[in-house]
């Protein structure tokens, strides 16, 4: 990973090469981005940059209601040098975490389970189970934008052990249940709806 002023340059230019390599966190609004995305480039001193959506969650950022960082999500860096982790992702975007833990995941890929958590750790910041989270959160927020299917079955495409389950994870990063999310475009204050003030 390069250092934090490559980063931020190639952040300026809206670089497409770095989208879903890196995610943009904006610390004066609480919302994570897409290098390329179309608001204002905030300074420099209120930047920071997570290498996945769920690192930056993690950390307490919402995701960008505009350029959709779910719209791009582990597109990593390092594709064929680290097969383990990316047969890893492969799998839980199909949601083996979602019934299963993360022992029977690494057993799956011939790993440990402690080495494939280090594995996660080393490339994107966060655990397995972080990411699957992250997944299925993304997952149920595009059903929910795509239409009027009741929030028990999101939660089951999603894969979500329970509707409780899914209004928890989505009160805890968008500060609301989903169902307020289909009632409102726009569920919270974002920076690139109010003004470019707000960015900075």
């Amino acid at each position: 990973m390069l250092d934090f002023a490559a980063q931020y340059e190639a952040f300026q230019r809206r670089d497409a090469a770095w989208d879903g390599i890196v995610f943009v966190a904006v610390k004066t609004t609480g919302v994570y981005c897409r290098p390329v995305c179309r608001a204002r480039t905030p300074l420099a001193r209120n930047v920071t940059f997570y290498r996945s959506a769920a690192s930056a969650e993690r950390a307490g950022f919402r995701p960008c209601l505009r350029c959709r960082p779910e719209a791009a999500p582990f597109c990593p860096a390092w594709k064929g040098t680290r097969t383990t982790v990316e047969r890893a992702l492969a799998l839980i975007e199909q949601g083996a975490l979602d019934h299963g833990g993360v022992d029977a995941l690494a057993a799956r890929l011939g790993v440990g389970a402690r080495h494939l958590s280090r594995l996660f750790a080393e490339h994107l910041d966060a655990s397995p189970l972080q990411v699957a989270l992250s997944l299925r959160v993304q997952r149920a927020k595009r059903l929910i934008d795509g239409g009027d299917i009741p929030i028990r079955v999101v939660a089951e495409r999603a894969g979500f052990s329970s509707a409780r389950r899914m209004n928890a994870a989505f009160t805890r990063l968008y500060g609301r249940p989903p169902s307020a999310l289909r009632r409102s475009r726009f569920p919270y204050p974002h920076p690139t709806v109010t003004s470019d003030r707000d960015r900075q």
